[in-house]
């Protein structure tokens, strides 16, 4: 922007949201500054939902980012409970559920995801998705009764959901298409090790197949049929198959929204509006084509990238990309590009240890860095990626 803006409105009051009204101030904008949140919480962390929070470990007011005190400091206008229905980019106004608008000069999009839900079921009781506090804290009410749990998904939250409920005695069994939990994301090699980490821990897989429907009698979930044609009994059901940009706000407003808010290397979507965190697909200087990354780490990270471009910084967004994921005694970290049809090597600790470090490679190339139980050894690895041309595709 050719000024600094005078009105600044940050849509979504998550990890990215905040780290943006943060960076804002932290850079020396001084300007009105409104930070808008369709929940009703103060901002909080969601990695801890399908693991410490769920399994009672914390106390959901423990997922809170920040204290009370610090919003005071930041000197904003708090909108919790309150949710963007539209955006105006002639009038430069985002439309709230209460029927008022907001003027801006400055807009970052920080909306992140919504779960994807199967076509039929999620009314009976019993079924479950896991995105909110209030998610969390209801499923875990429901976990209290051992139910027979089937979690449907062979993802991140699916796999950790299934974990912990395994961990607190949940007979449960995880149904994915995938040949393993994470295959699709880690590949058949280490998805194998995932599968063998839960079953070792008691959880049952049901692999290759899809949920066909969900079944219940009396408005309460009694079980799956799945597409091989079988029945799986449960009580209980988390549907955990992903998840779609929350940009149903955003139609009609002119911004490219196909697979979230398209944005430059400067995770600029238009003129004086950026996004950041899951919600933002921009453009990967680097890796040179549009990128998401439904990623804590990136959330802030581009957050902050997105805060200092809106105040008129110019600076590309190429972040070397970083998850990781707790299931049970196992923490899995990895950086980079990981494929599943990447060529797989490793160069420390040994896979039947449950100890290691691996390289992906493609066309000759280290894209990726994965480490199971191995954060130092892992750290000694991330050189190996040139974060220049070993990430270009």
């Amino acid at each position: 922007m050719s000024s600094a803006p005078h009105r600044v409105v940050v849509v979504g009051a998550s990890a990215a949201g905040l780290t943006a009204v943060e960076t804002l101030r932290r850079e020396g904008y001084h300007g009105r500054l409104t930070l808008l949140g369709a929940e009703p919480h103060l901002p909080y962390d969601r990695p801890p939902l399908s693991k410490q929070v769920l399994s009672g470990a914390w106390q959901p007011t423990r997922a809170a980012l920040r204290g009370g005190e610090d919003y005071a400091r930041l000197d904003l206008d708090l909108r919790l409970g309150c949710q963007a229905i539209g955006l105006d980019t002639n009038q430069r106004s985002v439309q709230l559920d209460n029927g008022t608008s907001l003027a801006y000069d400055g807009l970052i999009i920080a909306t992140g995801v919504t779960p994807r839900r199967l076509p039929t079921g999620h009314e009976l009781e019993g079924v479950h998705v896991l995105r909110t506090l209030e998610d969390a804290e209801r499923l875990r009410r429901h976990l209290v009764g051992r139910p027979r749990l089937a979690v449907i998904g062979g993802g991140f939250t699916g796999a950790e959901v299934a974990a912990t409920a395994c961990s607190l005695g949940v007979e449960t069994t995880l149904v994915c298409r995938g040949p393993f939990p994470l295959a699709e994301r880690l590949g058949p090699e280490l998805g194998r090790l995932v599968g063998e980490l839960h079953t070792d821990h008691g959880a049952r897989l049901r692999t290759g197949v899809g949920v066909g429907s969900l079944l219940g009698a009396y408005g309460r979930l009694t079980g799956l049929q799945l597409t091989d044609g079988s029945l799986l009994e449960a009580d209980a059901a988390v549907v955990a198959i992903g998840s779609t940009p929350a940009t149903a706000w955003l139609r009609g407003s002119g911004l490219d929204i196909a697979d979230g808010v398209l944005c430059d290397a400067y995770c600029q979507a238009a003129p004086g509006i950026y996004a950041a965190g899951d919600v933002s697909r921009w453009h990967h200087p680097r890796l040179d084509r549009t990128q998401r990354l439904e990623h804590r780490t990136n959330a802030s990270e581009q957050a902050i990238a997105a805060a200092r471009n809106l105040l008129g910084a110019r600076e590309e967004y190429a972040p070397l990309p970083y998850f990781w994921s707790d299931q049970y005694d196992t923490r899995i970290q990895a950086y980079g590009i990981c494929t599943p049809d990447a060529e797989l090597e490793v160069v420390h600790g040994d896979p039947g240890q449950r100890s290691f470090v691996a390289r992906y490679r493609t066309d000759g190339r280290i894209t990726g860095v994965l480490g199971w139980n191995s954060p130092r050894a892992l750290r000694s690895c991330v050189a190996d990626l040139d974060r220049g041309s070993s990430l270009a595709g």
